[in-house]
C-alpha cells in the first residue's frame, strides 16, 4: 500500500523549497492527494518522494549518469513499447495483467509491433529450418544460429517485410521448443504438443502474454545494440535470446526449479532453514521492480494451486521474509504442477519475450545512429617515456 508524507517531510527529503515539490506536482513527477485530516493541505507519494531525491543524489555528473545509464539507475534508450506504472507493466499504455485475461501472443504481437495485419505465428509461410530431435533450447538456438549466419540486413527492407520475418521467427522457435505445427494461436498449439488440455493451454497463454516484455532488460540492450548495426532479424534475436537464457535473467526459472526440487525431497521446513540459517538467497522471491510483490506472478498463481508442499514453502518463505513471489516462482509452480516438460519454463519465456525483443529490435530501426557505449578505463597506467623514445 503507498505511504503519503506532508509537505515539509517532503521539502526535508529532497532539500527544496516548496514552490519546488509544485513543480515536481505539475510535471507529473509527483502524486498528490488531499489530507483526509484537513482538506486545506495536501500529502504527497512518498515513493515518488523517494525516488526523486535518489536521482538528486546521484547528481548529473557525466561519470555518474554514464555509470547509472548501463546499471539501472535510470532508463537510457526512449521507448514507447513498455513501462511501469503504480507498480504494473503497460504495454504502449495497456495494462499488461489486464491483457492476459483475455489476449493472445498474436493480438500481443500485433500491439507490440504496430503491425497493420493480424499476426499469425502459423508455421506453413516459416523460412526457419525445422527442429531435429529432441526439442527445446538446443534446437532452438541452433536453428536461430544458422538464420543468423547468412541473414538480410534489417536495412532499405519495408516494416510489413520485416513483420513477416519476424512472426515466421517466433513460430518456428516455439516449434522448436515442443509446439505442434499448425495455424491455431499459439497457446494451443504448445498444449497440443504438451499434450495438455485446453485449460492448460489458457493458463499458457496467460503466462506468455504476462512474460512478452519488461522494458530495457538486458536482452532487450542487446537486441537493439544489434539491430543499431543493421544486423538481421535472426542475429538480433539470437543475441537478445543467448543473453536471456542467463540464470539471472531468463533462465531464473531454472533456479526456482532445483528449489522446488529440493523442497520435494528434503520438505520446506528444512530447505528453508537452511537457506535463512546461511543467509543464502531463495531464487524466485522479490523483485527490485515490484516492492509491494510482483503483479504478474500474482495474476498467474491465482489460477490454479501450486502441488502441495511447494504452496507450503511458497507461503513460509513468504511469511518469514516478507519477499512476495515473482513470475519465476509462478512459473515454475505451473511446471510442476501440470508436469510439464523439463524445459518448458524457459521454452514458455523464450517463446513469449522473442515478441519483445523483435519489438526493440523494430523500433530501434527508427534511430540512426549505432549504439556504442564509451569504456571508462580503469587499469595501469602506459608507460608514455617508452612510447616517445620508440
Amino acid at each position: 500500500m503507498a505511504s503519503w508524507i506532508s509537505m515539509d517531510e517532503a521539502c526535508c527529503l529532497l532539500g527544496v523549497r516548496p514552490q519546488t515539490v509544485y513543480a515536481y506536482v505539475s510535471r507529473g513527477k509527483l502524486e498528490v492527494m488531499p489530507d483526509p485530516a484537513d482538506t486545506r493541505r495536501s500529502l504527497y507519494r512518498a515513493e515518488d518522494v523517494a525516488g526523486l531525491a535518489k536521482r538528486k543524489q546521484a547528481g548529473r555528473k557525466h561519470e555518474t549518469l554514464a555509470a547509472n545509464t548501463l546499471f539501472g539507475s535510470e532508463p537510457s534508450i526512449p521507448t514507447a513499447l513498455c513501462a511501469f506504472f503504480r507498480g504494473r507493466p503497460y504495454y504502449r499504455g495497456q495494462d499488461a495483467v489486464n491483457l492476459a485475461r483475455s489476449a493472445t501472443l498474436e493480438e500481443v504481437a500485433q500491439l507490440l509491433w504496430g503491425a497493420e495485419q493480424a499476426v499469425d505465428f502459423s508455421s506453413s509461410a516459416s523460412s526457419m529450418p525445422m527442429r531435429s530431435g529432441k526439442p527445446g533450447r538446443v534446437a532452438a538456438f541452433t536453428g536461430l544460429a544458422a538464420l543468423a549466419a547468412d541473414g538480410h540486413s534489417t536495412r532499405g527492407r519495408l516494416i510489413r517485410v520485416l513483420h513477416n520475418e519476424g512472426q515466421c521467427l517466433v513460430g518456428q522457435l516455439a516449434i522448436s521448443f515442443g509446439a505442434q505445427p499448425g495455424c491455431e494461436p499459439l497457446h494451443l498449439r504448445f498444449a497440443q504438443g504438451w499434450k495438455q488440455s485446453t485449460q492448460v493451454a489458457d493458463l499458457l497463454r496467460t503466462a506468455m502474454v504476462l512474460l512478452v516484455d519488461h522494458e530495457l532488460t538486458s536482452s532487450a540492450f542487446v537486441a537493439r545494440i544489434a539491430a543499431s548495426t543493421g544486423a538481421s532479424l535472426p542475429a538480433c534475436l539470437l543475441a537478445g535470446l543467448s543473453t536471456l537464457s542467463g540464470p539471472l535473467h531468463g533462465d531464473a526459472s531454472g533456479r526456482v526449479q532445483a528449489l522446488f526440487s529440493e523442497v520435494e525431497r528434503l520438505g520446506e521446513d528444512q530447505v528453508v532453514a537452511h537457506y535463512l540459517s546461511t543467509g543464502l538467497p531463495l531464487a524466485g522471491f522479490g523483485h527490485h521492480l515490484y516492492p509491494d510483490g510482483d503483479p504478474r506472478a500474482a495474476a498467474l498463481l491465482a489460477l490454479f494451486e501450486p502441488p502441495e508442499v511447494i504452496a507450503r514453502f511458497i507461503q513460509k518463505v513468504t511469511t518469514l521474509t516478507g519477499l512476495q513471489p515473482n513470475i519465476d516462482v509462478a512459473l515454475a509452480a505451473l511446471v510442476a504442477h501440470h508436469r510439464l516438460p523439463v524445459d518448458a519454463a524457459f521454452g514458455l519465456f523464450a517463446t513469449a519475450r522473442s515478441i519483445g525483443l523483435l519489438a526493440h529490435s523494430l523500433e530501434q530501426l527508427g534511430v540512426a545512429q549505432v549504439i556504442r557505449p564509451r569504456g571508462r578505463y580503469v587499469g595501469q597506467a602506459p608507460d608514455m617515456t617508452q612510447a616517445a623514445r620508440t
